[in-house]
C-alpha cells in the first residue's frame, strides 16, 4: 500500500503529514519504508500527550477539556495541525485508545481519524476495531490511516 501512495503522491504532487496519538509513529514508519518516500513524506508528529497536542499541533486546550483527546473534534484538529506546521498538502491523524483499558463511553478499540486535504473540509470518523489486543489495535489503526490517504490520492 505504501507503494502505491508513493507513486500517487509523485503523480499528484503531494506531499503528507502526520499527527499521530495511539498509533505512536506507526503510520510515519510505513511511510518511509518505502525507497524514495522522502518525495512524498514532509514530517510526522507524534503527540501521545494532551500537551503535545496542544504545543506541536495547536490543538485548542479547551476542545480537548470538552470532547477529550479520544474524539473526532481533535482528529479533526490534530489534522489541521498538522498541515498548518508543515508543508504537507494532505495529513492524517489517529487518536484511540489501543488498550488494555477504555470505559462504557470510550471503549478499548475506538480509534478517531481526521484527514486534512488542503482547500478541502476536514473528514473525520471514528471506527471501532474492538478489544483486540494493544498491538492489533494500533495495527489495523496504521493501516486504516494509510488507507484513508490512498484514497484521498486516488
Amino acid at each position: 500500500m505504501t507503494a502505491e501512495l508513493l507513486r500517487l503522491a509523485r503523480y499528484w504532487g503531494y506531499r503528507v503529514a502526520v499527527a499521530e496519538s495511539c498509533t505512536g509513529g506507526m503510520v510515519g514508519a510505513a511511510l518511509t519504508e518505502v525507497a524514495g518516500s522522502s518525495d512524498m513524506f514532509d514530517r510526522g508528529f507524534v503527540t501521545y500527550s494532551n500537551q503535545a497536542k496542544i504545543d506541536m499541533l495547536g490543538v485548542p486546550e479547551a476542545l480537548l477539556a470538552e470532547f477529550g483527546a479520544v474524539s473526532e473534534a481533535v482528529a479533526a484538529a490534530m489534522a489541521e495541525g498538522a498541515l498548518a506546521h508543515s508543508t504537507a498538502d494532505l495529513a492524517v491523524s489517529t487518536t484511540g485508545i489501543a488498550g488494555p483499558g477504555g470505559s462504557e463511553f470510550k471503549p478499548e478499540g475506538r480509534v478517531c481519524f481526521g484527514l486534512a486535504v488542503k482547500g478541502k473540509a476536514v473528514v473525520v470518523e471514528t471506527v471501532e476495531f474492538g478489544a483486540l489486543g494493544r498491538d492489533r489495535v494500533r495495527k489495523a489503526a496504521r493501516d486504516h490511516a494509510l488507507e484513508l490517504l490512498l484514497r484521498a490520492m486516488a
